[in-house]
């Protein structure tokens, strides 16, 4: 239940926010896509927790490409 209203909320996030702020991801895929991922493949905790860790990589001069870890990957 968690899990798909956080799914939801990340797809209002990507169809309504304004272009200036979606484009300052430094990352690819973007944040929004990561955590849309994460979420999908682990569930609503180690989702989160997979995409806190992301946006706190997100500082100059970090980025580049960092696609979500593959379900066997025990990142977290």
């Amino acid at each position: 239940m968690l899990g798909s209203l956080s799914l939801r909320l990340i797809l209002l996030y990507r169809k309504y926010a304004p272009d200036n702020v979606r484009q300052r991801c430094r990352y690819h895929p973007s944040c929004s896509k990561y955590t849309f991922v994460c979420i999908q493949r682990f569930g609503f905790f180690r989702g989160w927790a997979l995409a806190f860790k992301r946006f706190q990589r997100c500082r100059p001069p970090n980025g580049g490409t960092d696609f979500p870890p593959h379900s066997d990957n025990h990142d977290c």
